[in-house]
């Protein structure tokens, strides 16, 4: 296994270059063998590399292949890094990324751009596996650079258009600002430690204090947060995922449901001895969860197209996770992390599906009916609403109670933050189940000609579903007899290098955890059944609400006008002053100035001497015998 590890993330790129230079010319067939087998060769050594890191010793195996930078007393070496942590994230990046290119094959068939979908799709596995399992920051960061670069192509993918490439390069900017802020932490962190190698770093931190103030270690945290913040779509970078929307279905399932936008969530699991040492950043981490949990998941609740309510779902459980981070439970938010990717991925590969059925219809008001016309659609879909709505005994109650409970021992305000996102979810969810497929249906053109998915859709659905409902397995809690298995697999990893193992988590009482949890429970299948019995009769009750109440429902639809306020207040002002300077700088004074008035003058003095060259002897005669008189009169004076 370990001569082979580095296949791992090169199979992939094998398969990218494969597609970009000879996929048109091989044919759809030869691209689909190639994408599949490769991302599949992936996962079967990905496979052996988590049973091989579970039989090392301290369940971790540092390869290092050779050195890659050596400035001064930088030293980078280039190694992988396979533990608890990085395994785990390399069977989800390759394994749901092998069923979402299976399901691609269905969805993407028809499209004439096949071999460059693969060609990005390939390449963002690629870049992702690299991120997860480099062993040295600026390793991380080239996947976590690269994985921007294929997200910024795939949501482009209709390059016809004019939404997708201004999506594409909306998500593009929007990660610039927080790869910012991540590479300020690294050079902090470089300045604390004198190392960018992850596993040096976290040996020196493991025996310092906590930072009772502000100090460098706060400073790297919060920068690192704040590249999280753009990757994982958190206020205030949330406005990116959304609009990528605008890309296929497929790619809205791996990059912004399963993979790329849990990139902040692993950062933050890699560098937890660091992160635990800074206790302010911490809190800023949990509060701007808690909000970002319940700010997106109000704007869910109005949405007409069923991949926007998706994508702000995705914004909100993405807070959730921060929530759980925040408390110091990183085992909590890491099983979010896993249990998400199998749900989330299941929901947007159904909605595609649904999309796919309807012929691109994605207006749920335009839906309805749809549960006998598309059963396994359905049948899935709702295994998934009922995993992220945490329906006792599946994989989201697991995750997203360990949550709640966590988020309660800090503050009791983050706790009722996170409960009143939780029933908006459920709402929300319900309300898409029973406008796409209860009720009668309010397009009968699209409803005449829906039709099951092929069984290249309906076999990853499937499949996503039976894990969707296992990944609960690995969070029971003590307190249902479990053992929460996930945090004693992900302990060797979050405190790596620390002194103390210690508890990071302070436990409250089997009496608190239960009543927490049936509080959760029941205002979760409160809010759920109340979105599903007054959606399954269609939207008279969403439209009588907007009478009601035009300017509550105008604002929730129109997602409180942050985008709007956004180019009123910065992107309007901010390309005026650019105009403003366009005009002074480069107009006026380099061109108009620099340029244009040393010709002007040339070509002025040029047209006055030219009048002067008339072409007659008698002139020049003349012209030379006033000369010769003034100078005699000025040599004789």
């Amino acid at each position: 296994m370990l001569k082979t590890a580095w296949l791992i993330p090169i199979l992939p790129l094998l398969g990218s270059a494969f597609h970009g230079l000879l996929g048109r010319r091989a044919g759809k067939a030869a691209v689909t063998a190639v994408a599949l087998g490769t991302v599949l060769a992936s996962f079967a050594l990905a496979l052996m590399a988590f049973f091989a890191a579970k039989a090392a010793p301290g369940h971790r195996l540092d390869l290092v292949y050779f050195d890659w930078m050596a400035v001064g007393s930088l030293r980078v070496p280039f190694g992988l890094v396979f533990d608890p942590l990085s395994t785990v994230m390399a069977l989800v990046v390759s394994g749901i990324g092998a069923l979402i290119h299976l399901y691609s094959v269905g969805y993407m068939w028809e499209e004439e751009g096949y071999a460059r979908y693969f060609c990005y799709l390939n390449l963002f596995v690629f870049f992702m596996l690299t991120l997860v399992l480099g062993s040295s920051l600026p390793l991380l960061f080239v996947g976590w650079e690269g994985v921007g670069l294929c997200s910024y192509l795939l949501i482009g993918y209709y390059i016809e258009t004019d939404y997708a490439p201004a999506a594409g390069l909306k998500a593009f900017l929007f990660n610039r600002v927080g790869d910012l802020g991540m590479t300020m932490g690294m050079m902090a962190l470089f300045g604390a430690f004198g190392t960018l190698t992850v596993s040096e770093i976290l040996g020196k931190a493991g025996h310092l204090p906590q930072e009772a103030t502000f100090g460098l270690l706060t400073f790297a945290t919060l920068m690192m947060f704040l590249g999280a913040t753009g990757k994982s779509a958190q206020i205030p970078l949330y406005l990116w995922l959304p609009d990528a929307m605008a890309g296929p279905t497929p790619v809205s399932a791996l990059i912004h449901a399963a993979t790329m936008v849990t990139s902040g969530i692993y950062l933050i699991c890699r560098l937890a001895p660091v992160f635990v040492l800074t206790p302010t950043t911490l809190t800023v981490i949990a509060w701007t969860g808690g909000a970002t949990a319940l700010f997106a998941a109000t704007m869910g609740l109005f949405q007409r197209d069923i991949k926007k309510v998706l994508a702000y779902s995705t914004v909100s459980q993405l807070g959730y996770m921060f929530l759980g981070l925040g408390a110091a439970g990183f085992a909590a938010g890491f099983l979010h992390v896993f249990t998400h990717a199998w749900f989330k991925a299941l929901l947007f590969l159904g909605a595609g599906s649904v999309i796919h059925g309807l012929h691109h219809q994605q207006d749920l008001f335009r839906m309805g009916g749809l549960k006998a016309k598309m059963p396994v659609t359905f049948w899935t879909m709702a295994i998934a609403t009922l995993c992220i709505m945490g329906f006792p005994g599946t994989s989201g109650f697991f995750s997203k109670d360990e949550i709640l409970y966590l988020a309660y021992l800090k503050s009791p305000a983050l706790w009722a933050v996170g409960l009143a996102g939780a029933a908006c979810t459920a709402f929300y969810m319900w309300r898409l189940m029973g406008l796409a497929f209860w009720g009668e249906p309010r397009d009968h053109h699209a409803y005449d000609h829906a039709h099951e998915s092929p069984w290249t859709m309906t076999l990853p659905l499937a499949l996503l579903a039976v894990g969707a409902l296992a990944a609960g397995l690995l969070g029971i809690p003590r307190i249902w007899g479990g053992t929460f298995a996930i945090e004693h697999w992900l302990e060797p990893s979050v405190t790596f290098g620390m002194a103390e193992a210690g508890e990071a988590v302070e436990h409250g009482s089997h009496a608190l955890a239960w009543g927490l949890m049936g509080i959760s429970t029941a205002v979760a299948l409160a809010s759920g059944f109340l979105g599903w019995s007054i959606y399954r009769k269609g939207t008279a009750a969403e439209e009588a609400f907007e009478g009601r109440h035009p300017f509550l429902y105008k604002v929730l639809a129109n997602k409180y006008f942050v985008d709007e306020g956004v180019e009123a207040f910065i992107l309007a002002p901010t390309r005026w002053m650019a105009n403003l300077a366009w005009k002074f700088f480069d107009v006026i004074l380099i061109d108009g100035v620099g340029v244009n008035l040393p010709g002007a003058v040339t070509r002025i003095a040029g047209d006055f001497t030219a009048r002067t060259q008339t072409g007659r002897v008698r002139n020049y005669a003349l012209g030379m015998a006033f000369g010769t008189v003034l100078l005699l009169w000025i040599f004789l004076k």
